[in-house]
């Protein structure tokens, strides 16, 4: 007897229905950034590494020039702040701005975070939570451990924001955040640890392993220009260090992203400075709610990203 090979060619996804298949693709929603530059689709290899694991690191995204810009005016954020105007002080000001929709991060949010029917050629499907640079010396003691997150987001409750849901053929990140590091970094310099596949745990944290010096806990070294992306959902840690001294040898820039209509912290960017982004660029701080909130898009006609007729 020959069997029918069985493939699943589309997610099935139960919405304002009793099922069909997803129709809208990542790569038909918000297709160029605010700078009019196309989005970078991740691989399938991508996908499936991030779905897997809860995290994703591409190293070389930003040239040694975009680098050097970059490092240099965080250290001036650091060092001499008043020669920044108030409004760029911090992590989007000045050459920073243009990493919250690199191509690469938009690609990636519209696969892993974006709500179809909240995006459009004109705004995107995800929104900017908050943002964070931090610069870490070369001398330290660690004095504590803090865990973040104890992971197992398949099974937290609407609302939590640290979620993270798959169907066959599509995962969804709720908190997703994205370090871009401006330096080098070895297993020296990074403090942040975490246990891949966690996201997706059944169990919880054993007590014994959150101090243990186990495989358990990974970390991950990269060249300057980095992206490391993780679903904040996965199990995680920080190493607490005390500086000695103030010379700076790492610098990152942390950017928490979260589904359109849902939010987690009541940050905001400087008015002055949101009036100044591009049009594209001010969505990732519009009002949080699903019904309509969407710049010229089809909402209205369709209440979902499925067809309307099965």
């Amino acid at each position: 007897m020959t069997y029918r090979e069985l493939a699943t060619k589309k997610p099935f996804i139960v919405n304002k229905n009793l099922g069909s298949a997803l129709e809208v693709e990542p790569e038909d929603l918000t297709s160029t950034n605010a700078d009019g530059e196309p989005v970078v689709i991740p691989t399938q290899k991508q996908k499936y590494d991030f779905d897997r694991n809860g995290w994703l690191l591409i190293p070389n995204v930003l040239s040694n020039e975009e680098v050097l810009e970059m490092r240099d005016f965080c250290e001036r954020l650091n060092s001499d702040p008043t020669s920044i105007a108030v409004p760029e002080r911090g992590g989007l000001g000045g050459p920073l701005q243009k990493l919250v929709d690199h191509p690469v991060v938009v690609g990636f949010l519209n696969e892993f975070l974006a709500y179809p029917p909240l995006a459009s050629e004109d705004c995107y499907g995800f929104r900017l939570e908050e943002t964070e640079v931090i610069l870490g010396t070369d001398k330290h003691d660690v004095e504590a451990q803090t865990i973040n997150n104890r992971g197992s987001g398949l099974f937290r409750l609407p609302g939590d924001s640290h979620i993270y849901r798959c169907v066959p053929g599509r995962g969804w990140s709720g908190l997703t955040r994205a370090i871009w590091e401006i330096s080098d970094v070895n297993e020296t310099t990074n403090d942040f640890q975490f246990i891949s596949g966690s996201h997706k745990s059944a169990y919880p944290l054993p007590e014994n392993v959150i101090d243990m010096d186990t495989p358990l806990w990974e970390t991950y070294t990269c060249p300057q220009g980095s992206l490391f992306l993780y679903t904040e959902s996965i199990t995680q840690k920080n190493k607490r260090t005390v500086s000695h001294h103030s010379e700076i040898n790492r610098v990152q820039v942390s950017y928490l992203y979260n589904t359109v209509a849902s939010r987690w912290s009541n940050w905001m960017p400087n008015q002055q400075l949101l009036e100044t982004m591009p049009a594209k660029r001010q969505t990732l701080f519009r009002d949080v709610y699903a019904g309509g909130n969407v710049v010229n898009g089809d909402f209205g006609n369709r209440t979902s990203a499925y067809p309307i007729e099965i």
